[in-house]
């Protein structure tokens, strides 16, 4: 059965303050917008005081996450991402082939010398 009381609990009856009063005065301020390469804007708000220098020309668009700048006609190009490097390529960037061959070569010889001194004990 129900209980007697407010059939608006947690409500205020009665006109409050509303607007500017409520949420204080609102900064002056700036808003640019952004394109991305797909066409999709985004805008942004800067203070009014911040110089126009100080304002970024490329962002980072949230709902694609490809560079968005001022002009629409000429967005920014996508990064391309260049592909992640194995050790492998690593030293041959810094190896010549007769070097790796020259480095191996002497290695084996210093493994094979270990393991021969080795076995005759």
């Amino acid at each position: 059965m129900a209980q007697g009381g407010s059939a608006i609990r947690g409500s205020r009856v009665g006109a409050g303050p509303m607007g500017e009063l409520d949420h204080g005065i609102r900064a002056r301020r700036v808003t640019v917008s952004y394109w991305d390469s797909l066409g999709n804007e985004t805008v942004r708000h800067y203070s009014a005081d911040v110089p126009e220098e100080d304002i970024p020309d490329v962002i980072d668009a949230p709902m694609s996450g490809l560079p968005a700048g001022r002009d629409k006609n000429n967005p920014p190009s996508p990064l391309t991402n260049t592909p992640y490097k194995t050790h492998l390529a690593y030293v041959q960037e810094r190896r010549t082939e007769e070097e790796a061959e020259r480095i191996l070569a002497d290695a084996l010889e210093r493994l094979r010398a270990r393991r021969g001194g080795a076995a005759t004990k």
